[in-house]
């Protein structure tokens, strides 16, 4: 029998950001909502927590292969119902997955929010996954694994987490691997959605000129199906700190060389998480930042050179790119230690402090421009703290990250010692 959904407990909009509501339906399904007045768009996101994390060796890839399975036919849409649904009035669907979460979203003018909730929910709710939509789309999937590993630039982050995390699942590629790939099943599909898909786990998110009242209605019409279940759930713990120090070069038919280099750092509830955003964004962020200055600027050993920190629910990663002649490899690598190290030593000047704060700040507000940028803030924060951090805390935070903070956090996470270091080097 199935549970009735309807709102059991709404939360009050916080007095600094009154176009925020959250309302937790009787299953367990949070919807949270960020009203835009003055804009004609919503992005809805449907969010499961559940990603490659969630795998093990042999179910590696599920995850973004099922995001990839809903989209090729429903119990009433085909295929090609499906991609018209929302095209056909001038809206868009689509999805992604990434280490600890999976998104399916629509983006719709405001007048379309009940179809672009129907179709979300049809998708996720009464995919068929026919066998032969199943073998069609393990094709597509390996020519998109393919394509991710004839660039070196984008597959170089695979192998540089998976020298982070070499006996963790956080170490796994999120598209999986071919073998797997071919391997799963229809049954493979329907069993990770009955042990992952739970509305206790999931979260409807939406930005724009929405009004929660009915986007709750909505939820509750189209979602009523899934059941107040309690979920077995359980993630093992991710490491704080890398155990030692790795170094692998591989050899590719390619004319640059590209160098990742880096180490496990914060998780999103480290009290330090705000330093380390700060520290990323003067090091490795834009063309004013230290890397970027030095690497390439100064020395011109590089084009594309640059830092950045993913921050996970219990651990996160540092790391740094670069791409450089291969007879510059081993200087390009002795310079980004040398900035690290700088970091270490001495506290950031006033004026660099500030400059970087500024750059943090304007990157923040010009992505509230953007109502999917907005959805996403909501669904993943709901997910990983529970909570909606409004945009005036995240400033303040920011604001009160001081030069000894950043030093401290530079300090603790840049142990040369136990550095991953991955090098695609032309053969």
């Amino acid at each position: 029998m199935h549970t009735t959904t309807r709102a059991v407990r709404a939360t009050p909009a916080p007095a600094e950001n009154s176009r925020y509501r959250k309302t937790v339906l009787d299953n367990g399904l949070r919807v949270v909502s960020e009203s835009i007045s003055h804009v004609r768009s919503v992005s809805i996101g449907v969010w499961t927590n559940v990603g490659s994390r969630d795998e093990d060796q042999f179910q590696n890839g599920i995850s973004h292969f099922l995001e990839h399975m809903v989209f090729k036919g429903t119990k009433k849409r085909s295929v090609r119902d499906i991609a018209q649904s929302l095209e056909s009035i001038g809206g868009y669907l689509n999805a992604f997955t990434t280490k600890e979460q999976t998104c399916f979203y629509a983006r719709v003018l405001d007048e379309h929010v009940e179809k672009a909730m129907d179709v979300v929910a049809d998708i996720i709710l009464n995919a068929t996954f026919k066998k032969e939509e199943l073998e069609k789309e393990k094709l597509v999937v390996i020519e998109e694994l393919k394509n991710v590993e004839d660039d070196p630039e984008d597959i170089i982050h695979d192998y540089f987490e998976k020298a982070l995390f070499p006996h963790h699942s956080l170490g796994y590629p999120i598209i999986g691997t071919e073998s797997n790939l071919r391997r799963f099943r229809r049954d493979d599909l329907r069993h990770h959605v009955l042990q992952y898909y739970h509305p206790s786990q999931m979260v409807i998110a939406a930005a724009g000129n929405v009004d929660h009242d009915q986007l709750v209605t909505l939820a509750a019409r189209y979602f009523r199906t899934l059941k107040l279940t309690p979920t077995s759930q359980k993630r093992i713990a991710g490491p704080q700190r890398s155990p030692r120090r790795t170094f692998e070069e591989i050899e590719r038919p390619i004319n640059q060389a590209h160098v990742c280099l880096g180490t496990i750092a914060y998780g999103m509830r480290h009290r330090d998480r705000y330093p380390l955003i700060v520290l990323n964004a003067l090091l490795g962020e834009g063309m004013s930042s230290r890397l970027y200055q030095t690497v390439r600027e100064r020395h011109g050993l590089a084009y594309a050179v640059y830092s950045y920190v993913t921050l996970l629910s219990d651990t996160g990663v540092f790391g740094t790119y670069l791409g450089t002649h291969k007879k510059n490899i081993e200087n390009a690598i002795s310079l980004v230690h040398s900035e690290l190290d700088k970091l270490k030593q001495k506290p950031v000047s006033g004026a660099e402090l500030a400059r970087t704060k500024a750059q943090i700040k304007g990157t923040l507000m010009l992505g509230l421009e953007n109502m999917s940028s907005r959805m996403i803030r909501l669904g993943s924060g709901e997910l990983y703290l529970d909570t909606y951090t409004s945009l005036d805390s995240i400033l303040k935070q920011i604001e009160a990250v001081t030069p000894e903070a950043i030093q401290r956090v530079a300090k603790n996470v840049f142990h040369e010692a136990v550095f991953s270091t991955v090098i695609i080097r032309p053969s």
